[in-house]
């Protein structure tokens, strides 16, 4: 089985539609949307939202007026933000389409915006996120901008430390491989319900694939930050006092992206 079906076959149970509402996912949620409206031109500008799962930023993208198209390679996902549209409630997305990064089914230089969610690190190989990061590059116009999401090399020793995992030799060695080559897998024996085979960046690495691409990288910026480590997550969450302490920890850290599971690059073309 190649990368990209273990990639369907762990997406197709699902476990994506739970993702941004459990666990370290509200936070996610609320540093990726403000991040998003730092860098993005005013609506109703023509977003292309590339590996956006089944929409939740789409949506809430298209609800403040942009042009939105989501593309997603995993079918349920589409099929799910298909649901979504046919709500009369739900904002009108401009397209909804089942494809592949690589081969974007949009003209030369038609949007303002295009953001990388998944690609960066489902494309294993380097060709193959070039070609993406290419794809991005020729379907945005002259001076639009990219922001492309990638997980932290260091992310699996980050998670490892906190919860003892690292004194696991299999988990200890893909920490090892992960910060040494970047290729991410699930460890040798390991539970289930660990992350399939992926690619994790160092910023500089994510810097230097997005310039051989085409792109001016500006910056690269840490979603989490290191405030997701707080105790019982959930509880300080759902405290409105320490949600805003957990939400400026994220923002005073945030270029310090390896403090970061999630980083989002800011690039232009």
């Amino acid at each position: 089985m190649n990368c990209d079906e273990k990639m369907r076959e762990y997406y197709d149970s699902g476990i994506e539609f739970k993702r941004l509402t459990t666990d370290i996912g509200p936070l996610e949620l609320a540093r990726t949307r403000e991040l998003m409206a730092r860098y993005l031109p005013p609506s109703p500008a023509v977003i292309y939202d590339i590996g956006g799962s089944y929409g939740p930023y789409s949506f809430w993208l298209a609800g403040m007026g942009y042009r939105v198209s989501l593309l997603d390679a995993i079918r349920l996902h589409i099929e799910r933000a298909g649901k979504t549209a046919e709500d009369p409630a739900a904002p009108r997305l401009a397209g909804i389409h089942v494809g592949d990064a690589r081969r974007l089914p949009f003209a030369d230089d038609s949007a303002e915006v295009v953001i990388l969610h998944g690609p960066l690190y489902h494309l294993v190989d380097k060709a193959d996120r070039l070609t993406a990061v290419r794809e991005a590059w020729r379907v945005l116009k002259p001076g639009g901008l990219l922001l492309a999401f990638a997980i932290s090399s260091y992310a699996s020793a980050i998670v490892g430390i906190r919860y003892g995992h690292v004194f696991n030799d299999n988990y200890l060695a893909t920490c090892e491989a992960e910060v040494t080559t970047g290729r991410h897998e699930r460890p040798a024996g390991w539970r289930s319900g660990g992350f399939i085979t992926t690619f994790f960046h160092h910023p500089s690495v994510l810097t230097a694939e997005l310039r051989e691409g085409g792109f001016a990288c500006e910056r690269v910026l840490g979603v989490h930050g290191p405030a997701w480590n707080v105790p019982d997550f959930a509880a300080s969450w759902d405290n409105p006092a320490h949600r805003n302490v957990m939400l400026q920890i994220a923002r005073l850290t945030e270029n310090e992206p390896v403090l970061s599971p999630h980083m989002m690059a800011v690039a232009w073309k």
